[in-house]
């Protein structure tokens, strides 16, 4: 009996020690890889359905520091929305991506101004990285776009836009009384990316320039604001999704637009949908264009910590590797900005709609303003013409 209990105790002792040390074990190795690396991301609402395909496959991979694994925070916002969450303390991401160069310009000037040096550098290509490109376009009925300036879009596109909105005959004046009045539409451009690159396409073209605006051309010239605020006044409402305004388009046809300023992309995704319901639903690219880049920006702020810097890179290399740009194009309509993918592929669909007007090819750019200026033009905009 006694070498019974002996060899009982002598079990659990051994059962204790086997415990322990498994214990120790799971201890060392967990200060070995240490807890994950939280990254926090904001980023605008326009990529929302690339980013919940690739986050998931980027932390499948297990990417690491140091052994410790790198996490994702995701959270969507509207590009203004973003920057203006980030300047007043309510987020403290360590990535922010808005929809373009243009916002992170516009926090740039704004953070300098409020803290007395940036927390981002929307030129400096090592903290602020373009993922995507896409164009804005315009989006029309085909029968509504001949009659207003032909099969092609010209380079008086803006000027005719504006003498068709504006004329209280509306298509009268061009032959068509039974369609009422022009219907254009852009969303808000205190909201929404595309409505303020609406509105900074139209006043690059009002002056004739591509770059060098200034602040001065929008706040000393009677012309130009009379001009502007003409287009902007024939708008009945300004949305706040660029998606939205083309669902919209889709689904109510003419009887609400007859054109929408929206994104290429955009355009792409609503292409199959547009098939046979009002007639032709076709793409106008401007005379000159600007591109939403999604620039991925690692902020200049004392909670960024080396490590979450490092793995910022790891994260945007990974949207930039060949699989993840190549997932932007074909299922989202995006251009990926790696020159190697090609765009006129069979499958792809630059092909498969360019009935619909796309092209590969496009116009010259304009060039992104200080920060400063296009926040004149949003104080401009928001004091004369928002409803």
């Amino acid at each position: 009996m006694n070498r019974q209990r002996a060899l009982v105790f002598g079990s659990i002792v051994g059962l204790a020690i086997l415990i322990v040390v498994g214990v120790g074990a799971v201890r060392t190795l967990q200060l070995a890889s240490g807890p994950p690396i939280e990254l926090s991301i904001l980023y605008s609402t326009e990529k929302e359905g690339w980013l919940n395909e690739i986050a998931p496959q980027f932390e499948a991979a297990r990417p690491q520091i140091d052994g410790r694994p790198i996490r994702l925070k995701l959270k969507k916002m509207g590009s203004r929305e973003m920057y203006l969450a980030v300047l007043d303390g309510a987020e403290k991401p360590d990535l922010i991506s808005p929809a373009s160069s243009l916002q992170a310009s516009i926090l740039e000037d704004m953070s300098a101004g409020k803290f007395g040096r940036p927390i981002v550098r929307a030129n400096d290509p090592n903290l602020c990285r373009p993922t995507l490109s896409t164009p804005l376009v315009l989006v029309a009925w085909q029968e509504r776009a001949d009659v207003l300036w032909g099969g092609q879009a010209p380079d008086d596109l803006w000027k005719r836009l504006h003498n068709a909105v504006s004329d209280p005959r509306g298509w009268e004046t061009l032959g068509r009384p039974e369609w009422g009045y022009v219907k254009f539409g852009h969303t808000d451009p205190l909201r929404s990316n595309s409505g303020l690159q609406t509105i900074l396409l139209m006043t690059y073209d009002y002056f004739g320039k591509t770059g060098g605006l200034t602040s001065a051309d929008i706040l000393s010239n009677p012309g130009y604001q009379k001009w502007f605020l003409e287009i902007e006044q024939s708008i009945s409402q300004f949305g706040d999704s660029t998606g939205n305004y083309m669902k919209d388009i889709v689904a109510y046809g003419p009887s609400m637009y007859d054109l929408v300023a929206v994104y290429e992309s955009v355009a792409i995704e609503q292409a199959a949908n547009a098939a046979g319901r009002y007639g032709e639903l076709r793409v106008y690219y401007p005379p000159v264009t600007l591109m939403s880049d999604h620039p991925f920006c690692a902020l200049s702020a004392d909670w960024v910590t080396p490590e979450k810097a490092r793995a910022a890179r790891i994260f945007v290399d990974f949207l930039l590797s060949r699989p993840a740009q190549e997932l932007a194009l074909n299922k989202h309509g995006y251009r990926p900005v790696d020159p190697s993918i090609p765009l006129d592929r069979a499958d792809g669909p630059f092909t498969r709609y360019a009935a619909n007007g796309l092209r590969i090819d496009l116009p010259r750019q304009v060039e992104t303003p200080p920060g400063s200026v296009l926040n004149t033009l949003l104080d401009f905009w928001s004091r004369n013409a928002q409803k």
